[in-house]
């Protein structure tokens, strides 16, 4: 198997079959619907008109490009539906390095050349994003190739295999015509895809966003800087912004649509599920910088009669963020807060133990209306994990966890 290089193969003569000299190759072209490594065709420019060179009528590529089939029989190049033309959709743009979990530019695009049952095929191996690409394509032409060949032996290469690279389409028909998805993306952890997004354009950002599911677009969404969060939700179509928003953790829910106008969260809100816009809209009635305006309404409350085996249950159905299931609360049957019991002690507690024997002393909360700087103070002194957040007549409102106060901290900076 040997290698080449995208810059070395454009601009090379090419010979049909009667070896006589048809042109020289404009394009190199994937057809990701059907192979998203394997070169498709060329597009060679010829007195003609450009034409299409499938890769499987082409017998060697060393210097020049040799056919197997005649001028003829090579089909007028019609525009490019459907191909991804790596000159012009690879060379000198970004794309997302999933392995390094960073947004890169490309200099060059490296092939694998090989012959199976007797047929050329040119497969992408990977991405040049180092100086080796910059300077093989800078000095093609410039310096023989002897010596450009000499001084790309001397610079170590910077290659991202192709498996780890995630295309960016800004254009929602190509997207879909080439089914461009971001599914390595999607598998990274929900920071690294934010700081992804956060270092590309707007349109790339959105383009990025339209590819995502609901439920991994909300969780990258919930770790965007508020000006960015904003930017892209303004950017979708409702239906698309709530079925996102509805994902989201409720506090952060509310957070992002209290910074958005009115007309745009009333558009937003009527598209949501009624159960999801009704916990929205009630968060959204709070002051942001209250507890209650930082809390999730999603945590475990349990009868007072409860158990352990109880509270067990009761995490196995729980779809809220992990940290909320470090403390189970105890409610009354007026819904007035009476105790926590710390998931430590549930786990080693027997399963018909009574939670309220495990309940941990002082009891902290606050109240609904508390400053953060008096919230933020409870979390240092009592290294807590949850923080209750009460009403006027003790009843339980929702919970703070420490990335809530985090949040709020980092929006302060």
């Amino acid at each position: 198997m040997s290698t080449l290089a995208l810059s070395e193969l454009l601009g090379s003569t090419v010979y049909d079959s009667t070896g006589a000299a048809s042109g020289h190759v404009r394009e190199v072209a994937l057809a990701p619907q059907e192979d998203r490594t394997k070169i498709a065709v060329l597009i060679v420019k010829t007195s003609s008109g450009n034409r299409l060179l499938p890769i499987g009528a082409v017998s060697t590529i060393e210097g020049v490009v040799r056919a197997s089939s005649a001028i003829g029989d090579w089909v007028l190049a019609d525009g490019a539906e459907g191909l991804l033309l790596l000159s012009r959709d690879l060379l000198d743009q970004q794309v997302i390095d999933v392995h390094g979990r960073k947004v890169v530019r490309v200099n060059d695009v490296d092939f694998h050349q090989d012959t199976a049952l007797g047929h050329l095929q040119l497969r992408v191996g990977g991405v040049d994003v180092g100086a080796r690409g910059a300077i093989r394509r800078l000095l093609k032409g410039v310096v023989p190739a002897a010596a450009l060949r000499a001084l790309l032996q001397r610079v170590p290469p910077r290659e991202i295999p192709w498996d780890f690279v995630d295309l960016i389409e800004t254009d929602p028909a190509r997207r879909v015509r080439l089914k461009i998805s971001h599914e390595r993306l999607a598998k990274l952890h929900p920071a690294d895809i934010a700081d992804i997004i956060e270092d590309l354009a707007p349109d790339e950002r959105e383009a990025v966003f339209e590819t995502l599911d609901e439920g991994v677009a909300a969780d990258a969404l919930e770790e965007l800087q508020p000006r960015v969060q904003k930017s892209i939700v303004e950017s979708l179509d409702s239906d698309r912004a709530a079925d996102i928003v509805e994902e989201m953790e409720p506090d952060a829910a509310a957070d992002l649509l209290g910074d958005l106008p009115e007309e745009r969260t009333a558009e937003i809100l009527v598209q949501m599920q009624p159960e999801e816009r009704q916990e929205v809209s009630g968060l959204l009635e709070f002051r942001e910088n209250s507890a209650a305006g930082r809390m999730t309404t999603e945590y475990i409350a349990l009868p007072l009669t409860s158990t352990t085996h109880d509270a067990i249950e009761a995490m196995r159905s729980f779809e809220g963020r992990m940290e909320s299931m470090s403390t189970v609360f105890l409610v009354d049957t007026q819904g007035t807060l009476v105790g926590a019991v710390p998931l430590a002690r549930i786990v080693l507690a027997p399963p018909t133990a009574p939670l309220l024997g495990l309940t941990q002393e002082p009891l902290i909360y606050c109240p609904e209306n508390a400053k953060e700087k008096e919230f933020a103070e409870l979390f240092d002194k009592y290294n807590l994990l949850t923080l209750p957040v009460i009403d006027s007549k003790n009843q339980l409102l929702g919970v703070i966890t420490p990335d809530d106060v985090i949040n709020m901290l980092r929006a302060k900076l």
